[in-house]
């Protein structure tokens, strides 16, 4: 890949970041397209020059979060397919958490209110959240079923847990640096509890 190429690429990527931070602010009506621009002290016309618009730049910025976050979590999946279960759905569960408080604060709103969406980017941001699901259902659903977790209910035990990742950067983006590392896991280590087998 030429120098010229990753420069472009790398303005993209910076591009869609911030709108992502923007949309998940401010929700998609309330979102434009100069407001991105402003915060990337730009132009808004330089914008056109990547996006043809505000819809293109929001699906881009879906499209991008979602299936970043998610193929992260499916390669660290696989790559710890080897350790007890406890200890794989604790290593998603903060790489989940840490991705939400030090990548993305903001932006994980985008796929908690998809309602306010256009039609087509609702039922994308579906698609993309069904995706993230399975990869803890999977953990959750192998592990209860060797009987090495138990829970009331697997789709009750995913609501609280993705309820508490979505809230983490609240919780933890403005502790120091060590404080916040603590609180990742110390909230990771909470939501593996949730099932854990009794003794």
């Amino acid at each position: 890949m030429s120098r010229v190429q990753r420069k472009r690429d790398e303005r993209v990527r910076r591009i869609v970041a911030v709108a992502a931070e923007v949309f998940g602010e401010r929700g998609y009506e309330a979102s434009t397209l100069e407001e991105v621009a402003e915060r990337l002290d730009v132009t808004k016309g330089s914008l056109y020059y990547y996006f043809a618009g505000k819809d293109e730049l929001a699906t881009a910025a879906i499209e991008t979060l979602g299936t970043d976050w998610t193929e992260r979590l499916e390669a660290l999946a696989t790559s710890t397919g080897d350790r007890p279960r406890d200890e794989r759905l604790r290593a998603l569960l903060r790489e989940h958490i840490a991705i939400a408080v030090h990548e993305y604060p903001a932006a994980l709103r985008l796929f908690l209110v998809p309602d306010s969406w256009p039609a087509a980017l609702r039922m994308r941001i579906r698609e993309l959240r069904r995706r993230h699901d399975l990869v803890f259902r999977r953990e959750i659903t192998a592990g209860v079923e060797a009987g090495d977790f138990a829970v009331v209910s697997v789709d009750a035990t995913l609501q609280a847990m993705h309820a508490t990742m979505s809230q983490a950067p609240l919780w933890c983006a403005h502790l120091a640096a060590e404080a916040r590392e603590q609180a990742i896991d110390d909230l990771a280590d909470t939501l593996v509890r949730l099932v854990s087998s009794p003794r």
